[in-house]
């Protein structure tokens, strides 16, 4: 049994869903892998997630010599400063700033204790981690929203694209009268876990736009991400991928780009830039061109 774990990113640009397919019986020893790394930065029991972790936490830069001062004390200056920035807002009645700034305090209240560079460390050491894990499997599908044509929704037709593939991933590591199967493990989402539920259910019952699943068994099960340390690394690979995509740069996807599922020598075939009729050459499209069946892989 393999275990997909699934999320997404979004921008302006692009939607992306990305799974990362790990053996059910490596699911304890590889989430006690992370907690070494949440501990390191005093993340213990909190959740790593991407997008607030790598912005912009002005009032650190407010703070005479923040990188020098304890973690502690870190965490307690920027709380000050941030109840001074909310009573600002309050008393000058700037409600829509008032009600971003909080949002946006609660994002990232968390990580306040670290500096930038440690938040992107913390996130490194979190994708070598998963680099390292031979028999895991990266799936993403990546759609260029301002070219996307279909009439399904962008995550109707992402989720079929990942999870067809990961079907095939398992079909193909079935062999010697072994049969490997996968359940499907996502955030519970309000915005698309109801979505998911129905599509699974359709993709059950009729297939995908190719075939049917022989692999997958049962509805997706639904998890908090908060308490679900392989959601967070679905997410740091989603937004890793969408980021590289966005601007044709991010350090993370290079580390885990290996963990694509792939044509030994040949190309991705884990990971799909589309971009409808227009033809792109980025990275991703260059990889994923000239794709196969996928062959036997080790397991």
């Amino acid at each position: 049994m393999y275990f997909l774990y699934v999320d997404e990113s979004i921008s302006n640009k692009h939607f992306v869903l990305a799974g990362i397919a790990i053996k059910a019986t490596s699911w304890h020893s590889k989430t006690q892998k992370i907690s070494p790394i949440k501990a390191k930065y005093d993340l213990a029991g909190k959740e790593i997630h991407t997008s607030p972790m790598l912005m912009n936490y002005r009032e650190q830069g407010r703070i005479r010599g923040f990188e020098q001062l304890s973690r502690d004390e870190r965490k307690r200056a920027v709380i000050n400063e941030r109840k001074s920035t909310l009573l600002h807002l309050k008393t000058i009645e700037a409600t829509k700033e008032l009600k971003r700034k909080k949002k946006f305090f609660k994002q990232t209240h968390s990580y306040v204790h670290l500096t930038r560079s440690e938040r992107r460390a913390c996130l490194e050491d979190a994708a070598r981690l998963v680099a390292s894990w031979e028999y895991s499997r990266l799936f993403a599908e990546a759609i260029r929203i301002d070219c996307y044509d279909q009439q399904d929704s962008l995550f109707e037709f992402a989720f079929s694209h990942v999870i067809s593939r990961f079907d095939a991933f398992l079909k193909n590591i079935s062999s010697g009268g072994k049969t490997w199967h996968g359940l499907v493990i996502q955030d519970n989402n309000e915005q698309f876990a109801k979505a998911l539920t129905a599509t699974m259910r359709k993709f059950h019952s009729t297939g995908t736009f190719w075939n049917r699943y022989t692999r997958i068994i049962e509805n997706p099960l639904f998890v908090n991400s908060e308490l679900t340390s392989m959601i967070q690394i679905a997410d740091l690979c989603a937004y890793s991928t969408r980021r590289f995509l966005d601007t044709g740069s991010d350090e993370f996807f290079e580390i885990l780009h290996p963990r694509f599922d792939r044509i030994p020598n040949g190309p991705v075939v884990g990971l799909r830039h589309y971009t409808g009729q227009k033809r792109c050459s980025c990275r991703v499209c260059r990889d994923h061109e000239g794709q196969m069946v996928l062959p036997d892989v080790p397991t």
